[in-house]
């Protein structure tokens, strides 16, 4: 009686573990198979969805580091637990680890890529990378008893797959964040020939264009993370001048011409703390001369066939001076609150911090905005650094109120009746570098008083009577 009851223990024990085993493989199954209908279930259609989506979503560049760690560690413990049988064990347990965090990283990739409308070939590779690695861990999990009982031979060539998936994966997730020339960009020209890539920046126009040598290399530099081949966010590419006409979803982003009306323009020129600010997700701000050459290059047309722009430079190139402080203005937060929550002329700050500055902004009604209006400015005078006077109805006297700035950086005068006459009054601002006069009356007797200005280094000059009666340079 009682070797019979032994002999149906390891009977009854051979039955359940049968039975677990087919549980397991089938529950494998059917997580792999909800993993590749995943993209047709829930489809990337280049549409922004639910704020909690991306709220999650935005978890996943943080988890995913945590199958990475993981996966890295596997091998080492599996090699090493060849002496050491105890770090078998503990491989058992970072294996299914493994498995749970890459399941859970996947799922907030594609929620952040679902919720925000994002979509691109890397992206959906990225995609696929996730769901084939996840696959290949579980399969890796289910077939690692028999390969350390020596049953099979299985688990060390599919942990090999898993793991060249994991760098596949990593890689096109790097090209999302960084572009897809990241690694690539600065590789030397034997490299690149060694690996059959092509010679750099191909890809970019070969003319003396002022689009071709200041623009496209702006863009590339600060925009094609989201903006490129790889990534479109909001449907807008801008590695190319058809791209970059064509516009996004939200329309064209250049208006030529215009930069008022220009998107592109009014997103990178956003104050810092902005939501809608671009270059975004805390990547650096566009420089001042970049943003300069952006706004000359549309207020001459954005031809991507003219080598030269309404640029009047000194041909001296002076010294740069660093910028001062302009003390602290938190005595007028208030002030200014109300005035960014109304409609009208504002202050915005330049940064979070208050020594930087404020920028005195009139888009939002121009027409009504003179030199009356810019007068009752002054209190602010001590901490304003630029000046959008774009398209409003000021006149030169404005030079009087403008020279009482002592920290004024930048003008935009484009667009308005000014001729020039008493711009001299901006003599003695030891901070001016930047005057964009296009679209005005500037006469060619201001643009000498102009050039005598001697920290100025931008003076645009577009479509004026002085521009007519002189030689403009290209911009610096």
């Amino acid at each position: 009686m009682t070797s019979t009851k032994n002999a149906q223990k390891p009977a009854g024990r051979s039955i359940r573990s049968f039975t677990a085993r087919r549980s397991q493989w089938a529950g494998v199954l059917l997580t792999s198979a909800g993993l590749i209908a995943l993209p047709e279930i829930l489809k990337l259609d280049g549409k922004p969805h639910a704020d909690w989506q991306q709220f999650l979503g935005r978890l996943h560049p943080l988890a995913v580091h945590v199958p990475i760690g993981l996966l890295v560690l596997l091998p080492v413990l599996e090699i090493a637990g060849a002496r050491k049988p105890a770090l078998r064990e503990a491989a058992e347990l970072v294996l299914g680890l493994a498995c749970v965090a890459c399941l859970g990283s996947m799922v907030l990739g594609y929620l952040l890529a679902f919720g925000s409308g994002e979509t691109g070939p890397i992206l959906s590779r990225h995609l696929w990378g996730g769901i084939a690695l996840s696959i290949g861990l579980m399969v890796c999990f289910l077939v690692r008893p028999a390969w350390s009982k020596g049953a099979s031979t299985l688990y060390p060539a599919i942990l090999c797959g898993a793991l060249f998936a994991l760098i596949w994966t990593a890689h096109q997730g790097g090209s999302i964040t960084h572009g897809e020339s990241y690694l690539t960009a600065y590789m030397p020209p034997r490299m690149r020939a060694f690996f059959g890539l092509s010679p750099a920046n191909t890809g970019r126009t070969n003319t003396g264009s002022f689009y071709a040598k200041r623009i496209q290399p702006i863009l590339d530099a600060n925009c094609l993370a989201c903006h490129g081949p790889s990534k479109s966010q909001g449907g807008l590419r801008l590695d190319s001048y058809e791209e970059l006409i064509q516009g996004g979803k939200d329309g064209p982003v250049i208006v030529s011409r215009d930069f008022t009306h220009s998107l592109l323009l009014q997103r990178i020129t956003l104050p810092v703390d902005n939501a809608r600010v671009m270059p975004a997700e805390g990547r650096p701000l566009l420089k001042a001369e970049e943003i300069a050459a952006l706004r000359a290059w549309v207020e001459a047309g954005a031809s991507p066939q003219a080598e030269t722009v309404a640029v009047v430079a000194d041909s001296k190139q002076p010294e740069e001076a660093p910028l001062q402080p302009v003390g602290d203005y938190s005595a007028f937060t208030s002030e200014l609150a109300v005035m960014r929550a109304s409609q009208g002329p504002k202050l915005l700050a330049v940064s979070g911090k208050p020594s930087d500055g404020l920028i005195l902004n009139t888009a939002d009604a121009p027409d009504g905005f003179d030199d009356a209006a810019l007068a009752r400015f002054g209190k602010f005078a001590p901490y304003i650094v630029e000046v959008d006077l774009a398209r409003t109805a000021v006149t030169d006297k404005s030079f009087e109120t403008l020279s009482a700035f002592p920290n004024l950086r930048v003008v935009h005068l484009e667009g308005t009746q000014v001729s020039g006459t008493g711009v001299e009054k901006l003599g003695h601002l030891s901070q001016l570098s930047y005057i964009n006069l296009s679209e005005t009356k500037l006469s060619p007797a201001a643009l000498a008083s102009l050039r005598s200005l001697k920290t100025l280094k931008h003076l645009y000059i577009f479509d004026t009577p002085a521009e007519r009666v002189s030689n403009p340079a290209s911009s610096r």
